[in-house]
């Protein structure tokens, strides 16, 4: 149903596309004013360059979700290394990592972020080290929040930033 696959650069259209479709779910989702109203396709290749550049230099892991047939872009998939305020939940792993990820808002009546997640979780049983694994999703995500608790995930921790705008919930 789905395919993942490090993003890249040459990705820009397809992404650009599913960022401007689902811009006040990704507001809500990283409690920031990205993308802007007036996001450019500049602005969003230089992003994915930024994205395509940490994956290289293995800071962080950024993946496209394509629909297979069409290669159309669903979301995207982000696994990198916890805050400070998240690595309370990973004390003692070794292989500490956060994840998180969103869909497009046009595909979220066949729950296709449902399937990802399982997806997901499966994928970094089988074939990842992390040892220390959370997904961070912000508090006006209820419908991610949601989805995590059905996975078995448990909501290990809360916090918020610094300047007190932005409220996280931690799963593990």
């Amino acid at each position: 149903r789905l395919l993942l696959r490090p993003l890249r650069a040459t990705d820009v259209e397809r992404d650009y596309e599913a960022v401007v479709s689902s811009i006040e779910t990704l507001r809500r989702w990283c409690q920031s004013d990205w993308p802007s109203a007036s996001l450019t396709l500049a602005e969003d290749l230089e992003d994915l360059r930024r994205h395509e550049r940490e994956h290289r230099e293995r800071q962080a892991f950024t993946f496209t979700v394509l629909e297979p047939l069409t290669d159309r872009c669903l979301g995207c998939v982000y696994i990198g290394p916890p805050w400070p305020q998240e690595a309370k939940v990973c004390e003692g792993a070794s292989y500490p990592a956060v994840v998180s990820f969103w869909v497009r808002d046009s595909e979220l009546a066949q729950d296709p972020d449902q399937h990802l997640l399982v997806t997901l979780l499966e994928w970094f049983r089988a074939e990842w080290l992390f040892d220390g694994l959370v997904f961070t999703v912000s508090q006006g995500s209820e419908r991610q929040a949601r989805l995590l608790r059905e996975a078995g995930l448990v909501l290990r921790h809360t916090f918020s930033s610094t300047e007190g705008r932005r409220h996280w919930w931690v799963f593990s």
